[in-house]
């Protein structure tokens, strides 16, 4: 009877050893925690075709919902730590646990639940309006907005979301209200901007450049540094005075106790998907070129970023 743990133990060590040798056996999912439209389903769709072929293993996209992206986030967070489960995520995975914080909730899950991949794309968001608005440029804007305080209203993809975050920048460095309408993703926000529902959005360039090109829409800056490939022509905050950045990146994680080996495989695969033609031209024909980084450069990337967002929240303070 003794020597019975003993044995179950060791047909489960096997059995994993045996599961992990062949993994992947079954199709993995990659959650994305916004709808589609947005940059993260934007960036997630080729990849997660990528790293099929990569790992001869179907990856299917799971657009999961809700919470700004905590929830799909939360969920990425809490699966079970074996390959199956991949996250595609923004730089709002870093603001949201102390959102929660600030508004006095258990955090729906904390950084240290997720380990990173590879960072595919690094995009300053770009402040859009629609096409028959009044303003041609930041200068307009800023000062019909000062001199109808909380008159003008703006989407974002939800509360201290990779939309909200600089708008609440933009505002206080240039010292006017507007009135902000979180909705559940990137794609409903610019959808209610095309509709007339919101004045303007701060987006990545990726759910608005063909609305940009098909006149439907107009960008007035970005929050980069350098110039925007996609739209060269188009100045940055700091350019017109205001001294602001933001970037809005994607990048792939896995939960923490995910193997080793396993994680050494998807980074491979990640590298290899970054580098695939279609995964390239897709993304860029969306406005966002590659910007990969792999797994240890890219955590010393997201620890500063981090740092930086989780500052900018705590300015904004406590929305409800």
């Amino acid at each position: 009877m003794s020597h019975k743990p003993w044995v179950a133990a060791s047909l489960l060590a096997a059995t994993a050893a045996f599961a992990q040798g062949h993994w992947p056996d079954k199709p993995i999912s990659m959650i994305v925690p916004f709808p589609p439209g947005g940059v993260a389903d934007t960036v997630a769709r080729p990849v997660a075709e990528a790293l099929g072929r990569e790992l001869k293993q179907t990856v299917i996209v799971e657009n999961r919902v809700g919470a700004g992206g905590a929830l799909g986030i939360g969920m990425a967070a809490r699966a079970p730590a074996d390959g199956y489960t991949l996250l595609m995520s923004l730089s709002s995975i870093s603001i949201l646990p102390e959102a929660d914080r600030i508004l006095g909730r258990k955090p729906a899950y904390t950084l240290s639940q997720l380990k990173p991949i590879a960072r595919f794309t690094a995009d300053p968001t770009v402040l859009v309006v629609r096409a028959d608005a009044p303003w041609k440029t930041l200068a307009e804007f800023v000062a019909d907005a000062k001199s109808k305080p909380g008159t003008y209203n703006y989407g974002s993809s939800g509360n201290y979301g990779t939309m909200h975050v600089p708008m609440e920048m933009l505002k206080a460095a240039a010292g006017f209200r507007m009135t902000h309408i979180p909705y559940t993703g990137a794609g409903p926000a610019v959808l209610a901007l095309l509709a007339g529902q919101v004045d303007a959005v701060s987006s990545g360039p990726a759910s608005v450049l063909q609305q940009i090109k098909a006149g439907k829409l107009r960008a007035l800056a970005h929050w980069g540094d350098k110039p925007l490939a996609a739209m060269p022509e188009v100045p940055s905050m700091k350019q017109a005075g205001y001294p602001v950045s933001f970037a809005q990146w994607s990048a792939l994680f896995v939960p923490a106790g995910t193997p080793d080996e396993l994680v050494q495989k998807l980074r491979a695969a990640a590298k290899k998907a970054a580098m695939d033609p279609n995964v390239i031209a897709t993304i860029q024909r969306a406005g966002s070129p590659i910007e990969y980084l792999d797994a240890p450069e890219f955590q010393t990337y997201w620890n500063a970023d981090a740092a930086v967002m989780v500052e900018a929240v705590r300015k904004i303070g406590k929305v409800e």
